[in-house]
C-alpha cells in the first residue's frame, strides 16, 4: 500500500482504531508475554528487564504535577503515572480500551475522555503529556500537527514523556511479520485470526531527535538494548 498524503489518511487511521477496539480485551498479552507473545524465557526476560529501566527513567521524572497520558490503553504506564501526579487525566479513541482501563486501574480521582488524538483538543493545560507505544502510530505526515497537540497541552515549562518499540522482530506477536523498516504500515493479527493494517513507524532515534530539535523541542531520546526507544522534552525558551 502506498504512503497516503498528509490530508488522505482517514481510511487508515478508522482502521488502526478498529483493530485497537477489536484488540482491547487482549491487548495486555503483549506486554506480558503471554500467548503468542512469549518468545521464551530468554527473550521475555530481556523484555521485562528493559521495560523497568523505562519506568525507572520515568520514576525519576517525579514529581509529575497534573498529568495527561494520550493514547492510556489499558493502563500499562497510567499505574506508573498515578504514584507522582497530582491528576491523571487519560485520552483514548478507544472505548474499549477505556472500559479495561477502568478495570486495570480503578482509581476514581482518574479523568477518562474517549477522543480521536488526531481531532482533539485540550480544554486545558498540564505538566506533563505521556504517551506510550502511541508515537509509532502517527504518520509522518501527521507527526508535526501532533506534536501540536502536545504542545497545546502543555503549560511554559512543561514536559512531554514518551516509550515506544525499537524495529525487533521478537516484539510483536509470532505469527506477524515486520514490514520493511522503512514502511509506515503493519499487518496485524488477533488472536481470532483477523487481520488489520495499521500504521506503524520504526524511526532511528537520531531522526526522531533532529525531527523533534525542527519542531523546537529540547528533547533526551534513548534506547533500551533490543526493545524499547524512550524519551522526554520540552519546547525550546
Amino acid at each position: 500500500m502506498g504512503n497516503p498524503s498528509a490530508g488522505d489518511w482517514t481510511n487508515s487511521l478508522e482502521s488502526q482504531l478498529d483493530y485497537y477496539r477489536a484488540r482491547a480485551a487482549e491487548y495486555d498479552e503483549w506486554f506480558e508475554r503471554k500467548g503468542r507473545y512469549d518468545r521464551g524465557p530468554e527473550a521475555n526476560a530481556a523484555w521485562f528487564r528493559e521495560a523497568e529501566v523505562v519506568r525507572g527513567e520515568l520514576r525519576s521524572l517525579q514529581p509529575f504535577g497534573e498529568v495527561v497520558e494520550l493514547a492510556a490503553g489499558t493502563g500499562i504506564w497510567s499505574r506508573e503515572l498515578l504514584p507522582g501526579a497530582d491528576s491523571l487525566t487519560v485520552v483514548d479513541g478507544a472505548e474499549e480500551m477505556l472500559a479495561v482501563h477502568t478495570l486495570n486501574v480503578p482509581d476514581p480521582s482518574i479523568q477518562r475522555i474517549h477522543a480521536d488524538l488526531f481531532r482533539w483538543s485540550p480544554d486545558r493545560q498540564y505538566d506533563l503529556v505521556a504517551f506510550g507505544f502511541w508515537l509509532s502510530h502517527v504518520p509522518k505526515e501527521l507527526f508535526a500537527g501532533f506534536f501540536r497537540l502536545v504542545s497545546d497541552c502543555l503549560r511554559p515549562g512543561g514536559r512531554f514523556f514518551f516509550v515506544d518499540s525499537l524495529y525487533t522482530e521478537t516484539s510483536t506477536a509470532s505469527d506477524h511479520e515486520l514490514a520493511p523498516v522503512e514502511s509506515q504500515f503493519q499487518r496485524r493479527r488477533l488472536n481470532d485470526g483477523r487481520e488489520f493494517e495499521i500504521v506503524k513507524r520504526f524511526p532511528p532515534p537520531e531522526t526522531l531527535r533532529n525531527d523533534l530539535r525542527e519542531l523546537g523541542w529540547d528533547v533526551d531520546i534513548r534506547t533500551t538494548d533490543t526493545y524499547f526507544i524512550y524519551g522526554w522534552g520540552t519546547r525550546k525558551g
